[in-house]
């Protein structure tokens, strides 16, 4: 199947204006320059994934999209990209899940950004029940496709490509990777050291879980401020789970330099405070189960954990739970609304200072069920404050709350309409669920006044995806 849009349909144009592991790092740089740029025109671009989707009539086989930013709003998309490509490696087959984690990276430095994709099902036999999983990274992909395979599952449990991430983190001015790979009993994290080329490199293990361990989230910053990259992972196994920072040293090797009993389930690294070093937001953090303690005691609904950077050991040692029973939060805390499910950081107002996105997938909207929402804290010089909240019934947001949309499950930020602020796109994978082309995208464009500017929806329907387009958004490339 092959499906391509290059141009904005008649659909498209007719959208009602209306309101994406790898979450931002390095902010103090990244919160001025743009990223995510597939076509180079200078319009920030939302990788999509629908791992679930049918292509060629299998299952789950999966496939990506791009919508690509324009002066307006985003506007158009590459239409369908999958293992059906002639430049792409593997072939689709039900239950590959190509599109499993989507990570845009610029690997060559030439400002157009290559997509690592993950394919957490893929099978490297004949045998079709095996998930060994693999992990490509595309280029060209506005026009042919094509791609390099860059890990491969080491067994018929790895199921690589559910979680990744990307950044030079031993300094030799490569782009590495980081993912995670289940085992049969025991996960681990894995490093692939770049470039991130075709040639066999044997991945590393920075560190193996305990029994039923497996990575739930990645995130890349600079959390001691000395100007490299370094590795945050949260994971979480039977009866074990933590959150931990890998750096490197001098000589480009790996040492973990932080741990903490909490875990969580999404992470975002940025300077909220502007100190010269990122701190790690923690969603939906949860303790140990063989912890007597954890750092947020009250986590009605979800709670979200900030770690302060540092530029000496004690990273960590600040820190602030926040939750919708927090001052100036949006919103009420309630059992189920997953607070913290999605998180996405970058400076939306102007001020030269990052906010935390939070996504609330649960929220009820009144007395609609699941409805979802996301709430924008401000950065301060202390960290993060207040927050506003929006969903479907919010002015200026397109569509209408209804029950199980999940609107917030996934966020990315990024200046889709080049006007020099961040805007945010908010997945709600469960929008016209049951419906063959369901799920979608909005585009909530920021501004410096108190109001929110008319956002925008984006649909596999409006983009006239092909049927088996489903939930589209569940994976957004951060």
């Amino acid at each position: 199947m092959r499906v391509r849009t290059l141009a904005a349909t008649a659909a498209v144009v007719a959208l009602t204006a209306t309101g994406l592991a790898l979450p931002l790092a390095g902010s103090a740089a990244a919160a001025t320059t743009p990223r995510f740029d597939f076509n180079g025109d200078g319009y920030a671009d939302i990788a999509v994934g629908m791992p679930d989707a049918t292509v060629d009539g299998k299952a789950k086989a999966g496939y990506i999209s791009v919508i690509y930013g324009g002066a307006e709003s985003p506007y158009q998309s590459t239409g369908v990209i999958s293992q059906a490509e002639a430049g792409i490696p593997g072939t689709p087959e039900a239950g590959d899940r190509f599109g499993s984690s989507l990570a845009p990276v610029d690997v060559n430095g030439d400002g157009f950004f290559e997509l690592v994709v993950g394919a957490s099902g893929e099978s490297l036999t004949s045998d079709q029940l095996k998930d060994e999983g693999t992990i490509t990274v595309l280029e060209s992909l506005q026009w042919h496709p094509k791609g390099t395979t860059v890990a491969r599952g080491t067994s018929e449990y790895s199921s690589i490509g559910r979680t990744i991430a990307t950044g030079d983190y031993d300094g030799d001015g490569d782009t590495d990777l980081a993912f995670g790979e289940n085992g049969e009993e025991h996960g681990a994290l894995r490093f692939r050291a770049g470039p991130l080329t075709a040639d066999p490199v044997t991945p590393t293990t920075l560190r193996r879980y305990s029994m039923g361990g497996a990575t739930r989230a990645l995130a890349t910053g600079d959390f001691d401020g000395d100007g490299r990259d370094d590795l945050a992972a949260t994971w979480r196994g039977t009866e074990d789970s933590s959150t931990f920072i890998t750096r490197w040293d001098d000589r480009a090797g790996p040492a973990q330099w932080y741990a903490d009993a909490d875990r969580g389930s999404a992470l975002a690294a940025a300077d909220f405070d502007r100190d010269g070093t990122d701190d790690l937001a923690i969603g939906l953090v949860q303790p140990n189960p063989e912890s007597e303690s954890t750092h947020c005691e009250n986590r009605l609904g979800g709670a979200v954990l900030l770690l302060k950077g540092s530029k000496s050991a004690d990273f960590g040692s600040a820190y602030e739970c926040v939750t919708q029973s927090s001052p100036e939060v949006g919103g009420a805390a309630e059992e189920g609304d997953d607070f913290g499910a999605a998180l996405s950081a970058g400076d939306l107002n102007g001020d030269s200072r990052p906010e935390l996105v939070v996504g609330v997938p649960g929220e009820d909207v009144g007395t609609v069920k699941d409805a979802g929402g996301y709430v924008t804290m401000n950065g301060t010089e202390h960290g993060l404050h207040g927050g506003l909240a929006r969903s479907q019934s919010t002015p200026n947001m397109p569509g209408t709350a209804e029950a199980g949309d999940r609107f917030g499950a996934q966020l990315a930020v990024g200046d889709y309409n080049r006007d020099g602020l961040w805007d945010t796109a908010v997945s709600a994978p469960g929008e016209n669920a049951g419906e063959p082309r369901s799920g979608g995208v909005w585009f909530a464009p920021s501004s410096t006044q108190e109001t929110y500017p008319l956002g925008k929806s984006l649909t596999p329907y409006g983009f006239a995806l092909p049927y088996g387009a489903i939930k589209y958004g569940e994976v957004l490339g951060l």
